[in-house]
């Protein structure tokens, strides 16, 4: 099985790891974890897929920035004048700040010791005991906050800093932002949405930064392999928010809880008895 994984067409690797991108960069279940299993089952984890990987997140980011357009126009447009507009964006400049800070202070030991499959399947069960822990909390946590209009400059702070726990590989970005969100009294939607907003900043800046660090190693001929990757990628994450927002109306976290832990003790034991290389 795993030979046949490794001997599909690099277009149809691409088209794989688009989708599992786009379905997961916004669920808090850890799109870097997937993209680290799916690429060691594919066979594509070389420097080049590393480049892949943020370029497809790229793709994810421009769903949101779809979804939510009409927003993303009237604060651009009332940068100059409007106080609600200034804000919000302030708001996202600050929570982007401490991953980015961090993620150029330690990306470089983080990816060596970090980007493997075992580490992530660790962190895919931790985060999922900590997403049980936090529901479970949250019965007994008054709502401070309704709206991302309503939050304040340490708001944001603190929601950057649980963001920041993502740089583990199979934390999930958008999952410690939510998670964080619903500690520091924030509802479930408002935390989720705000999670879509600070995903922009933060993968521009990621894709930004493993672009002009992997520059070498894309030439022409890899036009098409990034092209089907980013535009499934979109496709899949824009069907995704669309779906997730009406979900955490009426829904909690638990599920993708438990997905994270039985996942993650499913690579552990693979791993383990040698059914699956995941070294490879």
């Amino acid at each position: 099985m795993i030979e046949f994984l490794h001997g599909l067409p690099l277009l149809v690797k691409a088209a794989l790891l688009g989708i599992v991108e786009g379905l997961t960069e916004f669920l808090p279940i850890s799109s870097t974890g997937h993209l680290i299993l799916a690429g060691s089952l594919l066979g594509f984890s070389d420097d080049k897929a590393k480049l892949f990987d943020v370029a497809i997140q790229t793709g994810a980011m421009l769903a949101v920035v779809w979804f939510y357009r009409a927003r993303i126009l009237a604060t651009v447009a009332g940068l100059g004048s409007d106080r609600r507009a200034q804000r919000f964006a302030l708001n996202v400049l600050i929570a982007f700040l401490p991953a980015a800070i961090l993620g150029v202070t330690f990306g470089k030991a983080i990816k060596e010791h970090l980007f493997k499959p075992v580490p992530v399947a660790l962190a895919f069960i931790v985060g999922g005991f900590i997403i049980l822990w936090v529901e479970r909390s949250q019965a007994r946590r008054a709502v401070r906050i309704d709206s991302v209009d309503d939050l304040s400059m340490a708001d944001a702070l603190k929601l950057g800093i649980a963001q920041a726990f993502a740089l583990v590989p199979g934390t999930s970005r958008s999952g410690a932002t939510i998670m964080g969100g619903m500690l520091f009294g924030l509802s479930r939607r408002t935390a989720t949405e705000f999670s879509f907003f600070l995903a922009i900043p933060t993968l521009v800046g990621a894709g930004a930064y493993d672009t002009w660090k992997y520059r070498a190693l894309v030439s022409a001929a890899d036009l098409p392999l990034f092209a089907v990757g980013l535009t499934l990628s979109f496709l899949s994450a824009l069907v995704c928010v669309r779906w997730l927002i009406r979900f955490v109306a009426s829904h909690d976290f638990v599920p993708f809880a438990w997905y994270r832990i039985i996942f993650g003790a499913v690579v552990l034991l693979t791993a383990h008895f040698g059914w699956v290389n995941w070294a490879a």
